[in-house]
């Protein structure tokens, strides 16, 4: 049986790593990203009969648009990443509604419409694995990112929620939690002083996380878990 993946945020970053994992592994992929040419630049680089979306994820109907695309094109997605996040990091007293809203909408509400979308056709095959990319701060809070937070452990929360929704379906739903890593969200950090509160001395790379991300997508007995992927950051604050 065909393994077809969508990967949302898989023109850069983790998402980007996690296909460059998977595509020798003999999965056909749809890279998804808002910008369409990245997203087609990406897929190029995997070769073979991968193939680009364009996608909002705070919008339903350019989700559903974008299953029904991959459908006709790619086969029924049976794997699902969900790796689209932006940051918009402020105390919260100075942070802009819609800047809350925007984030809620791409790193929470986004991820909710991706795994209804998909629950469709893996509910029909009776298989299907998901994972989302949630973040150590959406369980351990950090201050300037009170909103972040809010989104990522609100993956963990409905992460967890669906797992047991879908378990009779035979539909596994898990989250990996990274702490920093090395992408576009994190390239203004002062890395040289946080990465001293890092156990293993170092920033995270994107393929660090995707070796986490593509070992759930792939182990067949576990459902509902939170994978911390940060270099031992946890035991330390």
């Amino acid at each position: 049986m065909d393994k077809v993946c969508a990967v949302f945020g898989g023109s850069r970053g983790i998402g980007r790593a996690v296909a460059q994992l998977m595509a020798p592994k003999g999965y056909r992929l749809a890279i998804i990203a808002r910008n369409l040419e990245v997203a087609k630049a990406a897929a190029g680089e995997l070769g073979g009969d991968h193939l680009a979306f364009s996608c909002d994820v705070a919008k339903e109907r350019d989700v559903q648009n974008t299953f029904e695309e991959m459908e006709k094109n790619l086969g029924r997605v049976n794997f699902l990443v969900n790796a689209a996040g932006i940051n918009r990091d402020s105390l919260l007293v100075r942070t802009k509604t819609e800047d809350m809203i925007s984030q809620l909408h791409t790193n929470l509400l986004g991820s909710m419409l991706t795994c209804k979308v998909a629950l469709k056709t893996m509910i029909q095959q009776q298989r299907g694995s998901i994972v989302n990319v949630g973040s150590i701060i959406g369980f351990k809070g950090n201050s300037g990112q009170s909103v972040y937070s809010a989104g990522k452990g609100g993956v963990v929360g409905f992460s967890r929620a669906l797992a047991k929704e879908v378990a009779r379906k035979k539909i596994r739903v898990n989250v990996v939690a990274p702490g920093f890593v090395h992408t576009d969200m994190t390239k203004d950090l002062k890395e040289e002083h946080l990465k001293k509160n890092i156990p293993l001395g170092r920033f995270g790379e994107p393929i660090d996380v995707a070796h986490a991300v593509v070992f759930l997508l792939e182990s067949p007995y576990i459902t509902g878990h939170v994978l911390v992927v940060d270099g031992g950051l946890q035991l330390m604050i």
